[in-house]
């Protein structure tokens, strides 16, 4: 999901969010991360990840997507600057040691853009690129993400497949109202930054900017499902969305509202489920 939500109003004096960053991660990655395994999946499927493959993975978060990949064989690279204590996590994650491979090289994680990312004399660029973070949440989400693939391209042999994902149709995914607490709260007069639909184009238009041609789409289903509500409020709060309406209002009051939204998508068992369904695209670099 998107890192942050755009804030236009000044915080209330004194009452800046305490936020255990390490936490929040350790959420993201226990509890939300696992939500895009289809996505994941259904990509690599169609892109034969393998032993061949050399990825690398924009915004990689706490390095699930990676490790998918190395799994099936792939040598991975993640780059991610937004988040320092997912980075953390990714490289834990990704640590020879703590788990089997096929691939045959070591996986990498870099903190910053991927112009920090360096190559070995004579090592063959990327034949996969992936940006999994979705867009299409919230109006401006897809800003710096053309910049971001821009600066990726010369890391990439030509032809080299890029993919992109963005979430579905409002009507397909559920979870877009729950999501409407966080605009509500931090931006009640719908000024920049408040929640948009996504649109048909999303992700082609940011393929253009970025140089890249479309070559081809799908639709993958990616149910939102969490134990109970407790476990739903802190996975959502794990991905930074409801940050800024913490920050225009406090930590109580958005629990609450979030809770509330909720409350449709328990179940009699306790457990929360939210269908959605979430987009890709594959362009390919010139």
């Amino acid at each position: 999901m998107t890192p942050t939500l755009v804030r236009q109003q000044l915080p209330r004096a004194g009452t800046a969010p305490r936020v255990d960053r390490c936490a929040r991660a350790r959420d993201w990655a226990e509890i939300q991360e696992r939500m895009l395994v289809p996505l994941y999946e259904a990509v690599y499927r169609r892109l034969d990840v393998g032993t061949g493959t050399r990825l690398l993975g924009l915004g990689c978060g706490s390095g699930l997507a990676l490790l998918m990949a190395a799994g099936r064989g792939a040598a991975v690279t993640g780059v991610e600057s937004a988040a320092p204590e997912r980075t953390a996590l990714a490289r834990e994650r990704l640590r020879p040691e703590s788990w089997r491979t096929r691939a045959c090289a070591e996986p990498r994680v870099v903190e910053g853009d991927p112009e920090d990312v360096v190559r070995a004399p004579g090592e063959p660029g990327y034949n996969l690129v992936t940006a999994f973070e979705p867009i299409g949440c919230l109006a401006g989400d897809s800003e710096g993400l053309g910049e971001l693939l821009a600066a990726a391209t010369p890391q990439a042999e030509h032809g080299t497949p890029v993919v992109l994902a963005g979430w579905g149709p409002p009507e397909r995914c559920t979870t877009s109202t729950v999501l409407r607490v966080a605009t509500k709260l931090a931006d009640p007069l719908r000024s920049a930054g408040s929640w948009r639909p996504a649109q048909r184009d999303d992700l082609e238009e940011v393929a253009q900017r970025a140089g890249l041609k479309p070559d081809g789409s799908g639709r993958v289903a990616c149910p939102f499902g969490y134990a109970n509500v407790d476990n739903a409020v802190r996975g959502l709060l794990s991905t930074g969305l409801f940050d800024a309406a913490i920050r225009a209002t406090d930590q109580d009051q958005v629990d609450k509202e979030l809770t509330e939204a909720l409350h449709p998508h328990r179940r009699r068992d306790g457990t929360v489920w939210m269908p959605n369904v979430f987009r890709y695209l594959i362009a390919r670099t010139p």
